[in-house]
């Protein structure tokens, strides 16, 4: 195993209005591109403007100034303006923006819940500082999840009794800083009755863990997001493997990153499986194939073989 677990991504950053800078972690961006002619999509979500051709692909562009609350852009302003490509949630999506300000390095210990201050800005999960400036990390799952609801087939699975008597026996702990994808990850197991423990952020679930071997009765399975502020998933996953009394844990790091990227570097800092949110099917069996190896004894560090 790696010797640091320190996550070799940065902070693309860009303006949604001319005061504010906000920011998109670039493992989510595929590439930018120059404003290039847009096609009406009928009957689409209000804030999806069109669409566009990209590398074979047809994609959605969406104003995400307008999507998270500030002027839309007009239509005499598209040609001054930048498409970010995102690969997330197992879609390819354009997000319009004004300007594209750089990208810079980030250790994501510095970046931190977003206060209450924010208000309106409901879409934000993070701030940190740059050029004395706050900048501002936008929750692309809670965006997309306003225009994309996720639908019941991928919220629900259904298991047999059996199946849900051994999950049951294990002690389970969820970690997502997106509100969004906790009431997800809920409506998930309390649809197969499968009672689990959730938190907001890694320093917390690490706590938690650690706190519950004093009364030996310790947490079994972890399914964490990877992109959170302060502690991140790939960190949260390395410092579990790093103390003797946790590391025999099931970890499952369940993410929207849709990259290859995301499953070579749950590898590295001994995470079992590395999961695309969301199916709860998916998730659930890999829940199950982590009760399998715990009752095992089989528990090691890297991606499951499936």
């Amino acid at each position: 195993m790696k010797q640091s677990s320190q996550q070799s991504q940065g902070l693309l950053l860009f303006k949604l209005t001319l005061q504010q800078t906000f920011a998109l972690g670039t493992l989510k961006v595929r590439e930018i591109i120059p404003y290039q002619h847009l096609t009406i999509l009928p009957q689409s979500h209000p804030y999806v403007i069109g669409s566009t051709p990209f590398r074979g692909k047809t994609i959605p562009i969406i104003d995400m100034a307008s999507a998270v609350g500030y002027r839309s852009i007009q239509k005499e302003e598209y040609k001054k303006c930048f498409i970010i490509v995102t690969d997330c949630q197992r879609q390819l999506v354009g997000f319009m923006v004004r300007k594209i300000d750089r990208i810079m390095e980030c250790n994501w210990r510095n970046i931190h819940p977003a206060p209450t201050a924010v208000g309106r800005s409901a879409y934000v999960l993070g701030v940190t500082e740059f050029d004395n400036q706050m900048v501002q990390l936008i929750d692309i799952e809670m965006l997309l999840s306003h225009i994309y609801p996720t639908s019941e087939d991928h919220l629900h699975a259904n298991i047999d009794a059996t199946d849900r008597a051994r999950l049951r026996e294990h002690r389970i702990l969820v970690v997502d800083d997106s509100s969004v994808a906790r009431r997800q990850l809920s409506e998930a197991l309390e649809y197969v009755n499968v009672p689990f423990e959730v938190c907001a952020d890694g320093s917390t679930a690490l706590d938690m863990m650690l706190k519950s071997t004093a009364t030996d009765n310790s947490i079994d399975i972890l399914v964490s997001d990877i992109e959170m502020p302060g502690l991140d998933g790939y960190e949260l996953a390395f410092e579990v493997r790093s103390h003797p009394n946790i590391a025999k844990s099931y970890i499952i790091l369940h993410t929207s990153l849709s990259s290859e990227i995301s499953v070579d570097r749950a590898h590295q800092v001994g995470a079992n499986e590395a999961l695309t949110k969301f199916d709860a099917a998916e998730l659930i069996q890999g829940m199950l194939r982590g009760a399998n190896h715990i009752e095992n004894g089989t528990v090691s560090p890297g991606v499951s073989g499936r």
